[in-house]
């Protein structure tokens, strides 16, 4: 099954959350980004991420972007561009 970049990078958020315990409050506390707006990333309905966003995200986990991409969910063959 082949994701959309937007859900691949939802599902990405909701696996970090899961791994690192962390809630959605706190990644949006840490990544300067609002609730609402992980909300709406998480639930898709923002229909297009930013890389600046997808930055954000990443050091909110405390990760670099490279590292935050660096999952089977964004190789290419899985996705649909």
């Amino acid at each position: 099954m082949r994701n959309t970049v937007n859900h691949a990078i939802a599902l990405r958020i909701q696996q970090l959350l899961k791994e690192k315990e962390m809630t959605r409050y706190r990644l949006a506390m840490n990544s300067g980004l609002t609730h609402s707006t992980l909300k709406n990333i998480i639930h898709e309905t923002i229909r297009d991420n930013k890389l600046s966003t997808t930055i954000l995200i990443a050091a909110g986990f405390g990760m670099t972007v490279s590292e935050f991409l660096n999952s089977s969910l964004f190789n290419e063959e899985n996705l649909e561009l």
